[in-house]
């Protein structure tokens, strides 16, 4: 058995593995940021330090996060903090992990975030991979001569 946090993205349950999970926060206000990926919201101080706030919405490829959206769990990936937004927190409880079938069928981004299942009373739960969410940097271009 393994511990997950249950929460709610986009409109659907999901299960986020324990210890992807720094902290979860209601955050304030974001800072814009020009010129960044579509899927970073902004900037927010927390606890004295900058965090990056990813909108999961668009980050999945489907609406984005309602601006009115101030919960979000705090994840690092290469060592960076990042407040990835959620619509909802539920419950931390252990669960058995189950693979993902090959014939199931997921749209969108959820396809690039999906390692695997848990099943909360009856009702399977997909178990994202906070880190594939955080939009890579680009490759750099080689200078032609």
């Amino acid at each position: 058995m393994e511990l997950f946090l249950i929460a709610q993205i986009a409109g659907r349950g999901v299960a986020i593995e324990t210890g992807q999970v720094d902290s979860v926060v209601d955050i304030a206000d974001i800072v814009a940021v020009p010129r960044t990926e579509a899927a970073i919201r902004g900037l927010v101080a927390l606890r004295s330090r900058v965090v990056t706030v990813i909108d999961t919405g668009t980050a999945l490829g489907l609406e984005p996060t309602p601006d009115s959206a101030r919960r979000a769990v705090i994840t690092r990936v290469d060592g960076h903090p990042y407040a990835i937004l959620v619509d909802a927190l539920e419950d931390v409880a252990s669960f058995e992990r189950q693979p993902l079938s090959s014939g199931l069928a997921l749209d969108r981004g959820w396809a690039s975030v999906g390692v695997g299942l848990v099943e909360r009373d009856g009702e399977p739960l997909l178990i994202v991979d906070l880190a594939t969410l955080v939009p890579q940097p680009a490759a750099p271009q080689s200078l032609a001569a």
